[in-house]
């Protein structure tokens, strides 16, 4: 019984507290502004409170003890679940499509092209387009490579060209048969 009394007398309200509570968000992060040092870019967010904000800026300065270096803020951010909002890097290299032709089973084979990424090409559509052309089940695996199911490997050296006109029939490499 003590316990149910002791959390209506919390819930009440706080002395030298004025209702109802302002919350201020960050302009960068839309976050709180308590809340910005726990986003990926901190940094920024810092910015952005020195130059619309520098009264709040000059409150979380005084609350956290200063500026932080690059060790304090290394051990605040989490470590565990990635890196955080990092883009990755297009790889650049030879642009090359590579057209090959693999068995599945006894009699079925599949059509595997790679190397469409390197032009820029969204590797969805591109599969997508296929299975409409060419009236088959088509996806995307890994990260630069389409399944076409059946052999369709002879048609790809016209189509491709003609959907995409930056692509030449020069780029176009034929690796013959493959096993997967």
């Amino acid at each position: 019984m003590e316990n149910s009394k002791t959390t209506i007398l919390r819930n009440r309200p706080q002395p030298n507290v004025t209702y109802p509570l302002k919350v201020i968000y960050c302009g960068h992060c839309t976050l709180p502004v308590e809340y910005c040092e726990y986003y990926p870019e901190y940094d920024r967010c810092k910015l952005w409170l020195q130059q619309n904000l520098p009264a709040e800026f000059e409150k979380l300065i005084s609350i956290s003890g200063g500026i932080d270096d690059e060790n304090s803020e290394e051990k605040k951010r989490q470590k565990r679940g990635g890196k955080g909002m990092i883009k990755t890097k297009k790889k650049e290299g030879p642009k090359q499509i590579c057209v090959s032709r693999a068995t599945r089973g006894k009699k079925k084979s599949v059509t595997v092209v790679t190397g469409l990424n390197s032009f820029g090409i969204d590797l969805k559509i591109a599969a997508k387009f296929f299975g409409t052309k060419f009236a088959c089940g088509s996806s995307v695996v890994g990260d630069d490579e389409i399944v076409i199911q059946g052999d369709v490997k002879d048609d790809l050296f016209e189509i491709i060209p003609e959907k995409w006109s930056e692509i030449d029939e020069d780029f176009i490499e034929d690796l013959g048969d493959l096993k997967r």
